[in-house]
């Protein structure tokens, strides 16, 4: 049974793992789009915001008692960690290079998830709504990308993932806002007012 004393008295941690998701999110597409090589800034990014942030934020969110977050943001947190996992463990020599197949079978599971994900968002806000219908769409194209090697498929892709991350990060910051101010700066969209957020 949820501590409601707890869940009202603790702030809102959906800020912290939005902003981790997005800031990582758009900086690996702008990669993606050709802008710049996958280096440390990157990595780094990956596994302390896009990655320890969302894991914290995900725990806070399981105090709180929402399913929805906990499991997003806990996920989406060692998501960034398996995929540095996957650049630096074979730079290491600890594994080998992931095969093609390999990697698309990933992405595409994680596709399906996040898809099942966008669902449950139906009932949640609008902004949610753009932040995990976009995610889906991105990682199904990150996987067509690998598969067909098209540089203008992944050109294409790393657009709509800084869409998708630019999204998280409006989302998280419009939370910030719309509390300090205890009223609508940004706005998020419909909720349903007996509906948990991820937080709203």
């Amino acid at each position: 049974m949820q501590d409601l004393s707890t869940s009202e008295s603790t702030a809102n941690p959906a800020p912290l793992g939005l902003m981790g998701f997005g800031m990582t999110t758009v900086l690996l597409n702008f990669h993606n789009a050709g802008l710049f090589g996958l280096g440390s800034m990157i990595l780094s990014m990956g596994i302390f915001y896009g990655g320890a942030a969302q894991v914290i934020a995900g725990i806070m969110e399981w105090k709180k008692g929402n399913t929805f977050a906990a499991t997003a943001f806990t996920s989406y947190g060692f998501f960034w960690f398996s995929l540095v996992g996957l650049k630096e463990m074979p730079a290491m020599g600890i594994a080998a290079e992931p095969e093609l197949g390999a990697m698309v079978a990933y992405l595409i599971m994680w596709g399906i998830f996040t898809g099942v994900l966008f669902i449950g968002t139906l009932r949640l806000n609008r902004a949610l709504q753009i932040v995990f219908g976009s995610l889906t769409l991105l990682f199904f194209l990150l996987a067509l990308s690998d598969i067909t090697g098209n540089a203008l498929i992944g050109t294409i892709t790393g657009i709509e993932g800084i869409l998708c991350g630019f999204s998280a990060i409006y989302a998280g910051l419009a939370q910030v806002l719309n509390e300090v101010y205890g009223k609508t700066v940004w706005p998020i969209g419909p909720v349903r007012s007996e509906e948990k957020r991820i937080s709203a």
